[in-house]
C-alpha cells in the first residue's frame, strides 16, 4: 500500500489583499498563496491550512490545485513563516508541467556510522538538483559507514537517483569524516602528561645514578 500523502488539494480564489485580510484568513484556517510561472499572470488564492502544514513539510512538495475546477500541478518554492510563532503566512507556488524539469534544493541525509572514534560533518545541507517536477527525490542518502578520519565526500560522489542530474559544483564539500576536536584536545592533554612523567623519570633516573657515584 502507498505511504504517499494525497497532494491534491482544493484551492479557493481570492480578490482580496492586504495584511489585514490575510490575518483573517489565517484566523479562518487558512493559507494566503500565489501561483505564477510558464508566462501567466499571479492567481493568488487560499488554501486549507491544516492540510498545507502538512504536506509542506515535505522538501520541495508538489501541490495538485483544484482551483474552481481548472487542476494546476505546483511546486512550493517558498514558505514564509512568522519568525516567533512559525505560523505559515504565505506560500508562493510555481506552475509546473508533468516531465517538466526544475532545479531544487533537496536535503542530504546521512546514514551509517563513521569509523570507530570520528564524526561525520556534514559541510552541505542540501544539494542543487535537476529533476522531472514530480519526481523529486524526498533526500539524497550519504552512506559513511565504516569511512575512516580525513574521508571527504563531494557533490561529484553522490549516488543520484535515475533522471536526476547534478546542478551543484561537482567539488562542493558534502560530508567530511574526523576525529572531534574534543578528542584531540584530550589526546594532546594525555600526550603532554605522558611526557611530564617520562621526564621526571629520567630526571629521577639520573639524580639517583648521580648519588650512587658520589657515593663510591
Amino acid at each position: 500500500m502507498s505511504t504517499e500523502p494525497d497532494t491534491k488539494v482544493h484551492a479557493e480564489l481570492r480578490e482580496n489583499f492586504g495584511k489585514g485580510f490575510a490575518r483573517r484568513l489565517r484566523a479562518a484556517g487558512k493559507i494566503p498563496a500565489v501561483i505564477y510561472g510558464h508566462g501567466t499572470e499571479p492567481v493568488h488564492v487560499a488554501l486549507p491550512g491544516h492540510q498545507t502544514a502538512l504536506l509542506i513539510r515535505r522538501a520541495n512538495a508538489v501541490l495538485e490545485l483544484d482551483v474552481n475546477g481548472t487542476h494546476q500541478l505546483t511546486l512550493v518554492k517558498d514558505v514564509q513563516k512568522d519568525p516567533v510563532h512559525q505560523v505559515i503566512e504565505h506560500i508562493d507556488l510555481l506552475v509546473v508541467k508533468k516531465g517538466e524539469k526544475v532545479q531544487v534544493e533537496v536535503p542530504i541525509l546521512v546514514v551509517g556510522e563513521p569509523f570507530a572514534g570520528t564524526i561525520a560533518n556534514l559541510d552541505a545541507q542540501t544539494i542543487a538538483l535537476e529533476v522531472e517536477a514530480t519526481h523529486i527525490p524526498q533526500n539524497i542518502e550519504v552512506d559513511v559507514e565504516g569511512l575512516e578520519d580525513g574521508t571527504h565526500i563531494t557533490a561529484a560522489d553522490l549516488k543520484l537517483p535515475k533522471g536526476a542530474a547534478l546542478a551543484a559544483d561537482p567539488e562542493v564539500l558534502v560530508v567530511a569524516i574526523s576525529v572531534p576536536a574534543a578528542t584531540l584536545a584530550a589526546e594532546d592533554e594525555i600526550a603532554e602528561a605522558d611526557a611530564e612523567v617520562a621526564a621526571e623519570q629520567a630526571e629521577q633516573a639520573e639524580q639517583a645514578e648521580e648519588g650512587g657515584e658520589a657515593a663510591e
